[in-house]
């Protein structure tokens, strides 16, 4: 089977989950400016939520290319920092790295905190890590974006005799 179909369709999937990660952010910062506004924590949970949004679509990319370029998914007690990590390193002969190291290393406190929103009451959530998550996202999304989209443009770009073996 001609593997360009199935880059093709990962490098559409990647774009349009973008917009939804764009979309989650700026839910976040809308939420981080109603806080402050009225002075109410409930907010928070608000933003915690979009946060966690943000993470679990870009995990959800992470696991669409480890699943067909790689045909490897991490599994385990690990498995998303696996995952994150896996996503760091290029693989010779097969694909770049879809992320810098920087961003990995940026993107890990999200996934922790992710991990967090799904285990523990939000009125124990650190405010003050919230707001910094929440302001921080922006310029990671950015970061993101123009990594993603590169690796997009790569996948869009493998030549069609390339089989997947």
């Amino acid at each position: 089977m001609n593997g360009t179909g199935i880059f093709q369709k990962l490098a559409i999937r990647i774009r349009q989950e973008m917009e939804d990660v764009e979309y989650t952010v700026k839910r976040a910062a809308s939420g981080m400016d109603k806080a402050r506004q009225h002075q109410d924590d409930m907010y928070l949970d608000v933003v915690a939520l979009n946060l966690h949004g943000f993470y679990s679509v870009i995990e959800k990319v992470f696991e669409k290319i480890a699943s067909r370029i790689e045909c490897s998914i991490p599994s385990g007690a690990n498995w998303h920092k696996e995952l994150l990590e896996q996503m760091a390193k290029e693989l010779p002969g097969v694909r770049p790295a879809v992320i810098s190291k920087k961003t990995r290393e940026k993107l890990d406190e999200y996934r922790g905190f992710r991990h967090i929103v799904r285990n523990v009451y939000t009125y124990k959530f650190d405010p003050k890590r919230v707001e910094r998550l929440a302001f921080d996202s922006p310029m990671l999304l950015e970061q993101l974006q123009n990594e993603l989209l590169a690796f997009a443009t790569f996948l869009e770009n493998i030549p069609h005799e390339y089989k997947k073996g």
